[in-house]
Formats: C-alpha cells, sequence, structure tokens
C-alpha cells in the first residue's frame, strides 16, 4: 500500500494542529507557510477531515482550525482512512490459494495495527531513540 501525498499532508495538518492543540485556531495558511506546501491543496484535505469530526473550523479574523478532540484519541489510522479510504494493500478476497490470502491479510492487518495504535500525540512527541548522541569536548 502505497500512501499518497493526500495521507501523507493530512498527517501534517492533523499534526500542526495536535501541536497547537488548547492554544487557539490555525489557518491552513501558516501551515502551508511552515511546511512549504500549496494552501489550495490543504484546502482540499481539510474538508474530509472536517466531514469525519476530526477537526473543526473557526470563522473570524483570528479563525483557523483545531483538533475536535484530544491529539491521543486521533490515530493516523483515522486520518489515513479518511483521506485514502480502506486499508487494503492487496484485494484477498477472491484469491484462491489459501496460503496468500492469509499472507495479504496478515500484511493488512499489520499495516492497521500500525496506524491505529499510533495517535497524534505519539507522532508529535516522537523521539528517535535510535540516534546516537555525541559529546564533543573543546
Amino acid at each position: 500500500m502505497k500512501i499518497s501525498t493526500k495521507g501523507q499532508y493530512g498527517l501534517t495538518i492533523m499534526m500542526e494542529l495536535a501541536n497547537n492543540y488548547g492554544k487557539g485556531p490555525i489557518s491552513l495558511r501558516k501551515i502551508a507557510e511552515i511546511h512549504d506546501l500549496s494552501e489550495h491543496y490543504l484546502e482540499q484535505l481539510i474538508s474530509p477531515l472536517r466531514n469525519a469530526g476530526l477537526v473543526k473550523s473557526i470563522r473570524g479574523a483570528y479563525g483557523g482550525y483545531v483538533l475536535a478532540k484530544d491529539p491521543r484519541e486521533i490515530t493516523a489510522g483515522d486520518v489515513i482512512r479518511v483521506l485514502e479510504g480502506p486499508i487494503n494493500p492487496v484485494e484477498f478476497e477472491e484469491e484462491k490459494d489459501p496460503a496468500k490470502r492469509d499472507l495479504w491479510r496478515r500484511i493488512r492487518d499489520s499495516i492497521s495495527e500500525v496506524l491505529d495504535s499510533t495517535t497524534l500525540e505519539d507522532l508529535i512527541n516522537y523521539k528517535d531513540e535510535g540516534e546516537e548522541s555525541y559529546m564533543f569536548y573543546i
């Protein structure tokens, strides 16, 4: 399964809203500037996120968008499904070989488990534990 720019940029929007959670609305223009993205494209993505109840729009001079729920309650899977559709790397329902059908099902379930167990809060608080840090002495 390949996640398109819809899913990637949608997660970018949601992570910015999560970073700003409790501080008031943030505009799509600001998000577009921060990430050097097309504001017009982000406008196309925000509508399905709003319709799904993941974000709320705030009107007015200081308006913009806010998360509809706490960042701990919204998963990457919620966002990806809204923007990309069902998580199904391969149509396997009609696969005749039971071994391959089981493989495709396990791949789908593994992808879903990762997406559904990763919240927006996890993403904005992520620290890469694999990176080595170096101490330099002068």
